[in-house]
Parts: structure tokens; C-alpha cells; sequence
């Protein structure tokens, strides 16, 4: 899952990345509300955290901008101040949380899983098609209840699939929500980790998950056999 990060203490900033990173989240951060604006607008991002001082514009007046421009991801914002009328002011102009610094990094954590199950429509973090079970917290998956052992990049592509199931997904809508944009690689790399996806995940079964769809890209769905 793509996170994005505005918050104009350095070290800060700093720390949540690497602690978001190590829960395995695809991050992009910047440090000011202009910067912040722009990478709105550029991605389709699953959550923001959003500190509310900011310079260049405040992040209460970039979250009223998001909205307008139609932008329903998920918003955390972050702030030093706890006033009732504050909070208030936060969630009124369209946040879906809001957090108190200093704060403790697991309640993030728990607040970010919160803002993912209300996007998602989902009352858990677990996912179940057919007998494919992604536990999104724990990081099992299962197939007819066999352990499926994943990579990172792994896990995080099927879990978009299955967050989205029935979507048709492009290779440049999965490729934005894993990797960041200071990843330079190779342009095929979303059709490798399909391939190596479906070897665990379709392998040795004859109902089918994964799908190509022809010049569109990918879907994860039970078998219809008047798609195939």
C-alpha cells in the first residue's frame, strides 16, 4: 500500500518513513503543502498523513483543495494541538482521523489499519476469495488453508489485487501503488511479479485467480468462464 507523507519536521518525517517502510508501506514524503498538493494530485494514493503547520499552505487548506478536486483517499492529520474546536475544524474540512503528537508509532499503525478497512469497505483487514485467504495485518496468506510464504513486493501486489478484486488493474495503476518515485527500474517488473505470484498462488490448482486481461492488465477473481 502507497502512503504519503507531509510533515516539515525533518527528523520526524525521517522517522515515520523508515517505521513505515519496515511495516512494509510503499512511502513518498515531502515537507511542505505545495509539494504535498502536487503529489496529491500526481498519485492515487491508499492513505496520507498529513501534519496540519505546514509552510507553503497549510495542510487543513490542502486537504479542502484534495476534496475539491474529487481526491477520497483516506486523510490522517497530524498536529500539536488538542483543542475540541481544532479537531473539530480538522475532521469538517475532511479528514477521516486525527492525531495528537507526540504519539505513539503503533497507534498510527492502528489508525492507518482503520482508515484501510473504511476504504476498503471491508470490517477486517482479512480478504477472502474463494480459498485464498490475505490477512493484511498478520501478512498470512493461505490457499485451501497451505501457508503461501511471499516476498515483500509479493505480498504487497497481491494485496492490492485483492483489495481491488473484480478490478481490472492496470501494470501502471499497480506499479504507482508499489513503488515510490524514487524507484528506477525495469518497466516489465510488474509482469515478473505477476509471474511469480501465479506460480504460487495458481500452481498445482485448477481454479484460477489471477487473470490477464489483454491490453488492460490484471484481475484477481474466481473463474468466469465466460471471461476466459
Amino acid at each position: 500500500m502507497r502512503i504519503l507523507l507531509v510533515e516539515d519536521e525533518p527528523d520526524l518525517n525521517q522517522l515515520i518513513v523508515k517505521k513505515l517502510q519496515l511495516e512494509h508501506y510503499t512511502v513518498d514524503s515531502c515537507f511542505n503543502g505545495l509539494d504535498g498538493l502536487e503529489y496529491f494530485q500526481m498519485t492515487d494514493y491508499d492513505a496520507v498523513i498529513l501534519d496540519i503547520m505546514i509552510p507553503g499552505m497549510s495542510g487543513l487548506e490542502l486537504l479542502k483543495k484534495a476534496r475539491r478536486m474529487g481526491k477520497k483517499t483516506p486523510v490522517l492529520l497530524l498536529t500539536a494541538r488538542d483543542s475540541i474546536e481544532d479537531r473539530v475544524t480538522g475532521l469538517d474540512a475532511g479528514a477521516d482521523d486525527y492525531l495528537v503528537k507526540p504519539f505513539a508509532f503503533t497507534e498510527l499503525l492502528a489508525r492507518i489499519r482503520v482508515m484501510l478497512r473504511r476504504s476498503s469497505g471491508n470490517i477486517s483487514n482479512i480478504f477472502e476469495l474463494g480459498d485464498l485467504t490475505v490477512n493484511c495485518d498478520t501478512r498470512l496468506v493461505t490457499r485451501d488453508q497451505k501457508n503461501i510464504p511471499l516476498s515483500s513486493k509479493e505480498f504487497s501486489i497481491l494485496e492490492y489485487l485483492i483489495r481491488n478484486a473484480g478490478i481490472v488493474l492496470s501494470r501502471d495503476k499497480i506499479s504507482q501503488h508499489i513503488w515510490n518515485y524514487e524507484y528506477e527500474g525495469e518497466s516489465n517488473l510488474v509482469d515478473v511479479y505477476i509471474r511469480y505470484l501465479r506460480k504460487k498462488i495458481d500452481e498445482g490448482y485448477s481454479e484460477k485467480l489471477i487473470h490477464t486481461v489483454r491490453g488492460a492488465g490484471y484481475v484477481l477473481r474466481t473463474e468466469d468462464p465466460l471471461q476466459n
